[in-house]
């Protein structure tokens, strides 16, 4: 059921209907409402997306949704952890004007089959490693902006070939939402800030930096002059080379559009890299003549 507010103050809703009323009711009133759509677990990451839909809308729905489609079969969708209380709290801090906490079968009623099907841009790099997640992710984020409704929608850009492929739908379905890539949230070591990070050792976590590092050291040879990507893809394999207990997924340099390897890196030339610290997969990346953060 749809609870009207927590202790927090900060109505929460978990239901269609109730989000759809709530909608019909900020349209009336004539306010822009932004869409921060995540999987819960809050960390200082999500928070910044807050921050940044809050300056460009007068309203913020955070939706909070561990969504099965795009888990796996090796991926344990059960143990996805669930803060509910702690996040609410977050939200509520940062303000967050609406959470929508929807259970499965809401989004997923029984018999739903339609999915959306991405193109041949999911199947590289990350859609290589994870099949199909990326058509979990597409179909959830097709259905939050149908039922919200965004004037904006704010992503981040850890998640950067997440990102594209929801910014091609939008385009490519005529979707009326505009979409705001988030800058990386990093921690003080310079590490991407992940859920994930909780689960890396004190050892693991200094072999983690060698993603960070590696894109500074390629961001720095390209801002010097270097432009062909398999030098630069060399340096950052250096670099890697130095972290054993580091195994890299993939070292992408791709075109910001389709995600396809390009033979020199121009501004806006995306490098992206994925790799195993122990058994914690990470992800980071870097667009080439945007400030490095």
């Amino acid at each position: 059921m749809s609870s009207p507010a927590t202790a927090t103050g900060l109505p929460v809703i978990s239901e269609i209907p109730a989000l759809r009323a709530w909608r019909d009711a900020e349209r009336v009133a004539g306010r822009r409402v932004a869409l921060v759509p995540t999987m819960g677990a809050l960390h200082e990451g999500h928070l910044a997306l807050v921050d940044e839909a809050r300056r460009r809308a007068q309203r913020v729905v955070m939706s909070i949704f561990v969504n099965p489609l795009q888990f796996g079969p090796s991926e344990d969708f059960q143990r996805y952890p669930r803060p509910l209380d702690r996040d609410r709290a977050l939200a509520a801090a940062r303000g967050v004007d609406l959470l929508f906490t929807p259970a499965v079968e809401v989004m997923y009623p029984p018999g739903s089959e339609t999915r959306v099907v991405p193109g041949e841009t999911a199947s590289r790099w990350e859609g290589d490693v994870r099949p199909g997640h990326f058509a979990g992710v597409l179909t959830v984020v097709l259905k939050l902006f149908h039922l919200v409704e965004p004037d904006v929608a704010v992503f981040g850009q850890k998640d950067i070939q997440q990102a594209t492929l929801i910014r091609r739908m939008v385009r490519d379905l005529d979707l009326r939402v505009d979409l705001v890539l988030s800058p990386t949230v990093r921690e003080s070591d310079g590490v991407a800030l992940s859920s994930r990070n909780a689960y890396l050792t004190p050892e693991q976590r200094v072999e983690a930096r060698v993603l960070n590092r590696a894109l500074r050291a390629a961001d720095r040879a390209w801002r010097e002059g270097g432009r062909d990507a398999a030098v630069l893809r060399r340096l950052i394999e250096g670099e890697f080379g130095l972290s054993p207990g580091v195994q890299p997924d993939y070292i992408a340099i791709v075109d910001p559009d389709t995600l396809s390897p390009v033979p020199v890196a121009v501004t806006g030339t995306i490098i992206a890299v994925a790799a195993r610290v122990g058994s914690t997969r990470l992800l980071d990346n870097h667009i080439l003549g945007r400030e490095f953060r």
